[in-house]
């Protein structure tokens, strides 16, 4: 049943991702049997290093050890997207509002990017930085969505 239920919300995904106003080049791969193409893939590592990296750091692993301790000014540092800290533990749906409406509510200074970014660069930056995630990491964010 669980199978089941992974499989099914990975084709969700997958369907709902791949929906845009360009048709889908069908050759081309899934980067390492995931969600995103390759496409997505290389698009999503230019949109993050040149908005994300300066911040997340350029393999999204973050810039800082200890990411929730606060900032001297009571901000709290940009956390690794890597895999090693909380953004798996979030949908698709929370990561892309993340990244369109900021961190500034939730006591970050990440700007709000949803006036300069497309859907498509925020789906393809999450699609960027999922590929560090190792496939235990990935397997529990999918098992934690299908469970939904």
């Amino acid at each position: 049943m669980r199978t089941d239920l992974l499989f099914i919300f990975s084709l969700i995904i997958l369907i709902a991702i791949s929906c845009s106003s360009e048709p889908p080049d069908q050759k081309e791969p899934v980067t390492k049997g995931r969600w995103f193409t390759q496409k997505q893939f290389q698009l999503g590592k230019q949109v993050f290093a040149t908005n994300c990296a300066s911040c997340h750091g350029s393999r999204a692993q973050g810039l800082v050890e200890n990411w929730k301790q606060r900032n001297p000014d009571g901000s709290f540092p940009a956390p690794p997207l890597d895999g090693s800290a909380h953004a798996w533990h979030h949908p698709l749906s929370v990561l892309v509002q993340q990244i369109n409406e900021g961190g500034v509510k939730l006591g970050g200074t990440m700007p709000a990017f949803g006036n300069s970014l497309s859907e498509k660069e925020v789906i393809a930056s999450i699609a960027y930085f999922q590929s560090f995630w190792n496939d235990q990491t990935y397997d529990r964010w999918v098992q934690m969505n299908a469970e939904q």
